[in-house]
């Protein structure tokens, strides 16, 4: 008898570590600290997990966001991509939607993201004409020539309605919001107090994922 006591003990050890460990609530909770977006929007690539920022230049929760995404972002692992995708609910929106995918087409977004973002809070330009935005473009490096050609083409224009459509997709009513892999937003507000704490969120859901 006493050769079994000590087996069922270590047994019994083990089975009350497993409920223990199965019983451990989430670190976030759907509907508290994430929404599930239902249904899932279709990412880029499969095989990466992907990020999207939804913002818009005007915002200054988005202008306030950048440095602290920025660093995020540079110690992202290599099976985690990061995009953004400009909202628009209002042409003015529509108008920096535009300036985005321009940039994007010209290849000077990394100019233009954050001289838009300047230009807007820092000096109260708000580029809301397109020779205001013309004029932010030539002074970082474009010809007014290109800028035209790229302002008003087909990539430029489709883009910005297919990045409306995403919008829509995600069910985004607020900037920034953080979309992982087309399947969950999260947003600043209530138990997510901060923009930091966003970026936590989405670190646990970018682990979820790839547990999947």
């Amino acid at each position: 008898m006493k050769s079994l006591i000590k087996p069922l003990l270590v047994l019994a050890v083990l089975l009350t570590g497993a409920v223990s460990a199965n019983a451990q609530p989430a670190l976030y909770v759907e509907g508290t600290h994430f929404e599930t977006i239902d249904p899932p929007v279709r990412t880029v690539d499969p095989n990466k997990i992907e990020i999207t920022e939804v913002f818009w230049y005007g915002c200054p929760h988005c202008y306030a966001f950048e440095p602290l995404i920025e660093a995020w972002v540079e110690k992202l692992p290599e099976d985690v991509v990061f995009v953004q995708s400009p909202g628009m609910w209002n042409q003015l929106m529509e108008v920096h939607a535009q300036i985005y995918y321009a940039a994007q087409d010209l290849g000077v977004l990394d100019k233009i993201t954050p001289t838009a973002f300047n230009e807007i809070h820092q000096k109260g330009n708000y580029l809301q004409t397109e020779d205001a935005i013309r004029d932010m473009f030539v002074k970082q490096g474009v010809s007014k020539e290109d800028f035209d050609k790229s302002w008003s083409s087909f990539s430029v224009t489709s883009a910005v309605k297919k990045a409306g459509t995403r919008m829509r997709e995600y069910k985004v009513n607020g900037v920034p919001n953080l979309i992982v892999n087309g399947k969950y937003r999260v947003s600043a507000g209530g138990a997510v107090a901060t923009q930091a704490d966003m970026l936590k969120v989405a670190d646990f859901l970018i682990q979820q994922e790839r547990g999947n």
